[in-house]
């Protein structure tokens, strides 16, 4: 305990010292969150991304459904799983017996790389994707495995991916937010904002939402009667109330609210702007969907991500699925039902990003990830559905320096765990900021005592998935 109190002691006089304050992001700097904090960074190495778009789908779609065929578990429908004995923990959820799949599979693009019926468009654009047939992670909850996703940890409190590219690249438009979450018209997720919050980051790396009509973020707009003019000098007057003593916890707190009332000054010129769908032509329109009611609301959220990342937006986050039961992808009843909606709902948006994006020239600098919390069971439950299942699940990746037309490791004969290649949330995390020129292993932030990172102490990076080749991909 003696020796204790000396290490505080002297803590505290080093650190009145300047002698542990650590580096910022991707190039030294202040890690106190000044005004600039979203001013373009240098990344660590030359970038194969500018930019990323992950399309979630909340509530853990099915990979024996979707992107892994499984002959063995048709064959079985019915039976017990094998080795059931052997694994207690999956024995206690009470799993049932094999429920094989219904669907058709299609062979995309001209790789041939199997994709259920279920993704007739999106099957065209195989050429494009890597999906990655082995991805596992570690919690059964949709609370828990929603913040591994999106944060690397299974508790609260972890700044998300967006904000950790945030943090070590900057914005490269400093009228809008860098990264920007576009939830789905049913609700958000399990665990609601902590998913793109900031964590123990300044609150400036958080995810903004966006609405996809009318004004884009609520309470943005100021009160009535209050001119630009008018406001301008407040924010003005603000600023120079604020000036005080350098340092501290408290200077860099006023600095980064003084801060994210500038933004918002400048959003209120440029966010309308940015979401006015009217800007595009009605054939692009009607690649997204917004001429189907079925497919109109994933469609907006997919073609204003492409508007945003084309303006600047370092991070998009798309979601599919709010609320709860068959509202989200959380096919506990009956899997087919579930996903006949909510591919019906996305598989023409999804192709039409891809599409759209390679048409603009913008996929070669955007990787676009899909995703959800965890995949689900071979065995069936009720009859008709799948329970949750994170030991082994299917993700893919395109664009932006992803090597398309594969797929990259295995599950067993039945669809339950990874064997071949297992790729876990924190080496899919690391695969995504290599490809933005972070490496994960190296961007960091001191918090706790320690400087943290977005993979923890684990995470590799899946060169499977990435191109060999530096030149821009054709149309």
């Amino acid at each position: 305990m003696g020796g204790g109190f000396v290490g505080t002691a002297l803590t505290w006089l080093l650190a009145q010292e300047g002698l542990l304050t650590p580096a910022a992001a991707a190039s030294p700097g202040s890690q106190s969150a000044p005004a600039s904090s979203l001013a373009p960074k240098s990344p660590h190495f030359t970038p194969r991304a500018k930019a990323c778009i992950v399309l979630f789908m909340y509530g853990g779609p099915s990979q024996v459904d979707l992107f892994d065929p499984k002959p063995e578990l048709t064959k079985r429908h019915g039976q017990p799983l094998p080795n059931l004995d052997n694994d207690p923990l999956f024995k206690v959820r009470n799993p049932g017996v094999l429920l094989g799949s219904s669907r058709r599979w299609l062979r995309g693009g001209t790789c041939g790389v199997e994709v259920s019926d279920l993704y007739p468009h999106l099957a065209r654009r195989m050429d494009d994707i890597a999906v990655i047939r082995s991805t596992y992670a570690d919690s059964f909850a949709h609370g828990s495995g929603l913040l591994q996703m999106n944060t690397g940890f299974l508790r609260q409190g972890y700044p998300s991916l967006g904000s950790w590219v945030n943090y070590g690249l900057g914005s490269a438009n400093q009228n809008l937010p860098g990264y920007v979450v576009l939830l789905d018209h049913r609700g958000g997720p399990i665990a609601g904002s902590p998913n793109w919050g900031a964590g123990f980051m300044p609150a400036s790396y958080q995810g903004t939402q966006f609405r996809t009509s009318g004004d884009p973020i609520l309470n943005l707009n100021p009160a009535a009667g209050v001119t630009p003019e008018r406001r301008r000098d407040e924010l003005d007057l603000l600023a120079r109330l604020g000036r005080g003593p350098a340092g501290g916890p408290a200077a860099s707190e006023l600095a980064s609210r003084i801060a994210s009332y500038e933004l918002a000054f400048r959003m209120q010129a440029h966010a309308p702007e940015a979401v006015d769908l009217r800007q595009e032509s009605e054939a692009t329109t009607r690649l997204y969907g917004l001429d189907d009611p079925m497919t109109e609301r994933f469609g907006r959220r997919c073609l204003l991500a492409r508007r945003l990342i084309e303006r600047g937006v370092r991070f998009v986050q798309v979601y599919s699925g709010g609320g709860h039961s068959d509202e989200n992808w959380d096919a506990h009843g009956d899997v087919n039902k579930n996903h006949e909606l909510h591919c019906a709902e996305t598989d023409r948006p999804m192709y039409a990003l891809l599409t759209d994006l390679k048409q603009r020239g913008l996929l070669d600098d955007t990787v676009v990830v899909w995703a959800g919390e965890f995949g689900r069971t071979p065995t069936n439950q009720g009859g008709k559905g799948r329970d949750h299942s994170p030991r082994g699940f299917s993700t893919w990746m395109a664009g932006g320096g992803v090597k398309g037309g594969q797929a990259i490791g295995a599950t067993d004969d039945f669809g339950y765990a990874a064997v071949e290649n297992p790729v876990h949330v924190h080496d899919l995390h690391a695969t995504i900021l290599h490809l933005m020129g972070l490496d994960h292993t190296m961007l960091t932030y001191f918090s706790g005592g320690r400087n943290m990172r977005l993979t923890d102490v684990a995470g590799k990076v899946v060169e499977a998935a990435i191109s060999s080749s530096g030149g821009r991909a054709r149309t």
